[in-house]
């Protein structure tokens, strides 16, 4: 927990936000502000009606950059906390309030999808837009933004920006970095800043990605313009394979890669996680999913020169029909989570993720050395039911790897976090750093890996620190995110 340093009280923050946008815009119920001071990182203590950390002062629900202005204006004057948020998907303490009297500002009633531009091949649209809402009315048109990632039915536009988000159709169409041509940004203080959508330019260093990825630590996003594709999915081709480990389908996916074909989907999948997820097919072996998409030239193209190259590596095909139907199952929304929640309560049952990227030459030694380390060293290694990985996004120069840990908890619902998920998150950060790679690939440092961002950075540090000095000099966005306390404190 940390001191609020503003001189107002908690009724004061509130009266204030209230002249400022209108009291109807300002959400101080008990239960939404519980809810609001944790993320997904909180799953269990929070389905268990724990929230022992620092409850916000109140939720402001803006409506217009405008409202956005005035609240960093007001929250940087009075040195309040403030904790961006749009579709409430985050997964590593980023939404976490752990300074008192927080003002959670939330952009999801900046719900309007200002311009679909076919000629252009673009589309703007504020933070608030749920990305299935603008996927399902993209396609309608023959368009998509090519981005999906599992949190679709949930996520909003601002949230995916802001956490340098990635889709499961990553490899053909790149992160969201790779989508934006422009946006719009509200800094502390109420600076609007606006970058203009053009194709390219080199007028200095890309100042894009000042924004993309802060994670609400440097300022919140109002409005995004991305690029649009073509939206063919008769042309689709799945394919699959089983092979003998996940090392061997990671050397597959290499030379598909590093061949030049572009998949959408190039997974593969460790024996333990295919079980789980390809039971009826999987055999106790390690499972490669690919589809191809595009043009049908350049799908059909993708799909025989994957086959090819499959064609050197012992493997039994998959009947691609059932690739088909695990791939539309993939995403999570919210029948699922609450399913999950129902389990959590009934079993006290969990699952979790870490995931972290790694050079081609790391892969094999990553993954074994994590196994290892978990199986030896992880004192409650007796309670997992599953330990596992799969690779799931990859490039000319190497890989995701995404470490899979379900769990039976043995302990009071409060120690969860301390007992299991920590050092088990731990373990996979301190193995892919060790090995050269990065300690997060696409869910963001949130609170809980800032232990890590020095080492992560290295001596590249200093730059990441002056951004924050230049941006937030008062250190009031979202305290102990990215940057560790003493360096996000003003």
């Amino acid at each position: 927990m940390v001191a609020s340093r503003s001189g107002l009280s908690r009724d004061e923050i509130v009266a204030r936000l209230e002249e400022l946008i209108g009291a109807d815009k300002v959400d101080t119920d008990p239960h939404e502000l519980r809810e609001a001071s944790v993320d997904r990182f909180k799953k269990y203590t929070a389905v268990h009606g724990i929230f022992d950390g620092p409850i916000p002062a109140a939720i402001a629900y803006a409506e217009s950059t405008a409202d956005v202005s005035a609240i960093l204006r007001f929250a940087d004057e009075n040195l309040i906390n403030v904790v961006p948020r749009t579709g409430r998907t985050a997964t590593e303490g980023g939404l976490e309030t752990i300074v008192e009297d927080t003002i959670v500002l939330d952009g999801s009633r900046m719900n309007a999808i200002i311009e679909i531009d076919p000629i252009d091949m673009m589309v703007t649209a504020q933070c608030g837009v749920p990305l299935q809402l603008l996927e399902d009315t993209l396609r309608a048109q023959g368009l998509t933004t090519g981005h999906s990632p599992q949190s679709k039915p949930l996520a909003q536009m601002g949230g995916l920006v802001a956490t340098r988000s990635i889709g499961q159709f990553s490899t053909l169409y790149g992160g969201i970095e790779d989508m934006v041509v422009g946006l719009e940004a509200v800094f502390p203080g109420g600076a609007v800043s606006r970058i203009k959508n053009v194709p390219r330019r080199a007028a200095g260093p890309d100042i894009r990605h000042m924004i993309i990825g802060n994670e609400g630590a440097l300022c919140v996003i109002t409005e995004v313009t991305v690029k649009l594709f073509t939206y063919q999915p008769e042309n689709n081709r799945f394919l699959g394979y089983l092979v003998d480990s996940l090392p061997a389908g990671v050397a597959g996916l290499r030379e598909i890669m590093v061949a030049g074909y572009r998949p959408s989907v190039a997974r593969v999948y460790s024996e333990e996680d295919a079980a789980q997820h390809f039971s009826h097919f999987a055999d106790g072996k390690a499972v490669v999913v690919i589809v191809a998409e595009g043009p049908q030239g350049i799908a059909d193209a993708t799909a025989a020169g994957v086959e090819r190259i499959f064609e050197r590596i012992p493997h039994e095909r998959v009947d691609s029909a059932l690739i088909e139907q695990w791939f539309d199952g993939l995403n999570w929304g919210q029948d699922k989570i609450d399913a999950e929640r129902r389990q959590m309560r009934e079993s006290s049952h969990l699952g979790y993720t870490t995931e972290v990227s790694i050079d081609w030459s790391g892969v094999s030694d990553l993954f074994e050395s994590v196994m290892h380390r978990v199986r030896t060293e992880f004192r409650h290694a007796a309670d997992l039911t599953m330990l596992g990985g799969h690779s799931s996004h990859s490039y000319q120069t190497g890989t995701n790897l995404y470490f899979v840990y379900d769990y039976n908890i043995r302990c009071e619902p409060r120690e969860e976090i301390v007992q299991y998920h920590e050092p088990l998150n731990a373990i996979v950060v301190e193995e892919a750093l060790r090995l050269g790679g990065s300690m997060v690939h696409h869910h963001g440092i949130g609170k809980y890996r800032t232990p890590w961002t020095l080492e992560e950075h290295g001596t590249a540090y200093p730059l990441l620190t002056a951004l924050k000095a230049g941006l937030d000099p008062n250190g009031i966005m979202n305290r102990g995110t990215i940057y560790p306390m003493e360096a996000s404190s003003a």
